[in-house]
């Protein structure tokens, strides 16, 4: 029996999305919605399918059959599911600011939410399931982000080179992160306003004449008021990005965001892996559910020094990992020259994409011949071998 699936993943159209990245990497025609996310798992809310000898199967359903052939007994008992879920993502306008509870608070709030009857769909629903979220992003273009507060020291700089700011700081100095951020977030949309709105007309003539640098806080959040479908009621996302670093990562750089961390997307590309879950706590940015109270219960309230990760080449000079602490997943990206041949043993369930070239996978006697955009899923114990008669870039997700 073969142990390597042709898989296919599931669109995700959200409004922050863009109309070409995504259809482009999958060859297919862009009817211009927003492509937002292309997922590659077995979360039951977009469940990929794999191609099996009795036809297409969706991969959560498979895997509830095959368990143990698929994730091998140490994941299959120590996680029950696939652990981690795989995407494309095509960033064109920012993400809401958020954050990821930890596995218990996540399993509690879930438990919480199913006992007041709140329906799973329901807009104003926080845990969509019981796992926690950690998640790290390679960049797959210049890609920017908001990762984790300010140090003391630089917080205290911005709020003091911001006119509109300066009030604050007394508050920062007397009551921290948690002060400050719990002071802005439990404002009323008035106050926001009056606070916010010398701030906007300051910025946006300058944002208009293209004299805003990424690197700026003025120039997120200038975009933000920019993009959004009402300019009299300002956000208030846009202190967040005053607050938090804001981070640019360059092609095949990659960031690990764990439980806590505040953080938000705001263009570009990437590839991401996270455990298998959907729980997000929004704080501004976004149309959908913001939930301030528990939102404040899940922020580290501390400074976050970025770290932008190279990864680590490995001995064969093809694969990269990008190692975190999450025993959920890890990420790797394959490079392979027309000469190269990449060979490795799934010890737990694998999914590969491939996002540049066209490659062929063998296992055993089965031979895959895969090209730009399309998907593989290799069960445990599965060994195989990866060559290219040009150039080509895979990118993996497994457990480790």
């Amino acid at each position: 029996m073969s142990k390597l699936f042709a898989l296919k993943g599931k669109i995700q159209n959200y409004a922050w999305g863009g109309t070409k990245f995504i259809p482009n990497l999958l060859g297919i025609e862009s009817n211009h919605d927003k492509c937002a996310e292309y997922w590659l798992g077995a979360h039951v809310n977009a469940p990929s399918v794999i191609s099996t000898a009795s036809g297409g199967q969706n991969l959560d359903s498979y895997l509830a059959s095959h368990s143990i052939e698929s994730l091998g007994i140490e994941v299959a008992k120590n996680f029950g599911r696939l652990p981690f879920l795989f995407k494309v993502l095509d960033v064109n306008d920012m993400l809401s600011i958020q954050v990821h509870p930890t596995k218990i608070e996540a399993e509690k709030g879930f438990k919480r939410e199913n006992e007041l009857g709140i329906p799973l769909t329901a807009s104003h629903r926080n845990y969509k399931d019981d796992n926690h979220k950690p998640e790290i992003m390679v960049a797959l273009s210049e890609f920017w982000l908001l990762h984790g507060f300010l140090s003391k020291d630089k917080l205290n700089e911005r709020l003091n080179e911001t006119p509109e700011f300066v009030n604050l700081l007394p508050v920062f100095k007397t009551e921290g992160y948690l002060g400050l951020y719990k002071k802005v977030m439990e404002q009323s949309t008035e106050e926001t306003n009056r606070i916010l709105t010398p701030l906007v007309n300051r910025i946006m003539p300058l944002y208009s004449e293209g004299k805003l640098d990424k690197l700026s806080p003025d120039y997120w959040a200038a975009k933000v008021v920019d993009t959004a479908p009402d300019k009299n009621i300002l956000d208030k996302g846009i202190y967040s990005i005053y607050f938090f670093n804001i981070v640019k990562a360059n092609k095949g750089e990659a960031i690990f965001q764990d439980a806590g961390i505040p953080h938000a997307y705001l263009e570009g590309q990437n590839m991401e892996l996270m455990a298998n879950s959907d729980n997000v706590l929004r704080g501004g940015l976004t149309p959908k559910h913001v939930d301030v109270p528990e939102l404040l219960k899940h922020i580290a309230f501390e400074e976050t020094i970025p770290n932008v990760m190279q990864g680590n080449l490995q001995e064969d000079s093809i694969e990269r990992i990008y190692k975190t602490p999450a025993p959920d997943f890890e990420l790797s990206k394959i490079d392979l020259k027309k000469s190269d041949t990449y060979k490795s043993k799934a010890k737990t369930a694998q999914i590969l994409i491939i996002i540049d070239g066209e490659a062929e996978i063998v296992e055993g006697d089965n031979v895959l011949a895969i090209g730009k955009g399309e998907s593989v899923f290799l069960e445990a114990d599965c060994k195989y071998s990866i060559s290219s008669k040009s150039n080509a870039t895979l990118y993996k997700a497994t457990t480790p």
